[in-house]
């Protein structure tokens, strides 16, 4: 009888350690958002992934996260910094509990952190100048001030021209046998003739000086045609670039432009494609919008996010998406959260919490 109890005993104690054990798994594990601290989340800024509305941080990727947290019961703490960088950083140092923004997962990455599962698939795109902007910027060839500058003072030199050629002729033929303020028209008038048909074949200067004042301006004519045709030629040029891309093999040679460390920077370097690196999405695009970039390749949801919430309506997306990759949420090597968080997504995405929040910041279905 008494090893009956002892044996009964022993099963009891068992059973209350593996029921422990089994709560420790299913929760946040040791060290993370317990005892009511609540666990570090990092972010970055990336619309529509992660953005301030209102001082509220909001996105597609915290919201999500929200939702993540609520399920597995814990509060969070989030930290928004100024580059990509230096959140991953934060998160390899074991400085933060977690990242969430639109995080690629990646061999490199995944060597220094830990990744849940993915909570996003993308990939790479393409973003250049609307077709508006390009028809705008040939337009404004045709009307822009250092242009309109030059037309206007060519022809106060043409009127200074005609008026010079009435002082040396006016007592040598009739044309130019006028009054001053009766001459005005018709000396400018001839200058202007000379000067588009190159030449004359009647009202021949007869005086030395007519005819010296004639040569000056035939040679000074080709000058002023040629400098207006370069520039509506270069600007008809760089409308001929801009229209000519429909794939990452056009944008050689081009002026291109993405962030620096990203998978986007990552693909152009294994392509040896010149571009230019900037720190952030904000000095990105405004290097964008000075038109100082041909075309930007970075991430396509962020891009469309850019192209369709623009006022300006000043850029559009070409060709198709590249590069497929997956987000997920970084956690530091051996995170206890990893576990929690692949169960509580799997369950939203299984209840439709997943795809409402998806089409809450891009309209269709999340699949």
């Amino acid at each position: 009888m008494a090893r009956g109890w002892i044996a009964a005993l022993a099963l009891a104690i068992l059973w209350l350690n593996a029921t422990a054990g089994f709560a420790q798994d299913a929760g946040v594990g040791v060290g993370v958002g317990v005892g009511g601290e609540p666990i570090r989340v990092v972010t970055v800024t990336r619309p529509p992934f992660s953005l301030v509305e209102d001082a509220t941080d909001t996105g597609f990727s915290l919201e999500l996260w929200q939702a993540l947290a609520a399920d597995i019961g814990v509060e969070t703490e989030i930290t928004r910094v100024d580059t990509f960088g230096e959140m991953l950083e934060m998160v390899r140092a074991g400085t933060v509990d977690a990242a969430v923004a639109n995080i690629s997962i990646t061999a490199e990455r995944e060597a220094m952190m830990d990744f849940t599962q993915p909570i996003f698939e993308a990939g790479l795109g393409i973003m250049i100048p609307a077709r508006e902007q390009r028809a705008s910027s040939l337009l404004g060839a045709f009307f822009s001030l250092d242009l309109l500058f030059a037309v206007a003072a060519a022809f106060g030199l043409l009127f200074v021209a005609g008026m010079l050629m009435w002082v040396f002729e006016r007592r040598r033929q009739p044309y130019f046998d006028h009054a001053a303020q009766d001459a005005l028209f018709p000396a400018f008038w001839w200058a202007l003739n000379l000067v588009v048909n190159g030449g004359f074949e009647e009202r021949q200067p007869r005086s030395p000086a007519g005819r010296i004042l004639a040569v000056i301006l035939v040679v000074s004519s080709l000058f002023l045609v040629s400098v207006f045709v370069a520039r509506i030629t270069a600007t008809m040029t760089v409308e001929a670039i801009q229209s000519s891309v429909t794939s990452i093999n056009d944008l050689y040679g081009r002026e291109v432009g993405t962030i620096e460390g990203s998978t986007a920077a990552g693909f152009l370097d294994a392509r040896d494609m010149r571009y230019q690196a900037f720190a952030g999405l904000d000095p990105l695009t405004e290097a964008f919008e000075n038109g100082a970039l041909h075309a930007v390749v970075f991430d396509a949801p962020i891009l469309a996010y850019y192209v369709n919430t623009n006022d300006a309506q000043s850029a559009e997306l070409v060709g198709q998406v590249f590069l497929r990759e997956n987000y997920g949420i970084a956690l530091p090597t051996g995170s206890p959260l990893a576990e929690p968080i692949n169960q509580s997504l799997l369950k939203i995405r299984e209840d439709g919490t997943y795809e409402t929040i998806y089409r809450q910041w891009f309209g269709a279905s999340g699949g």
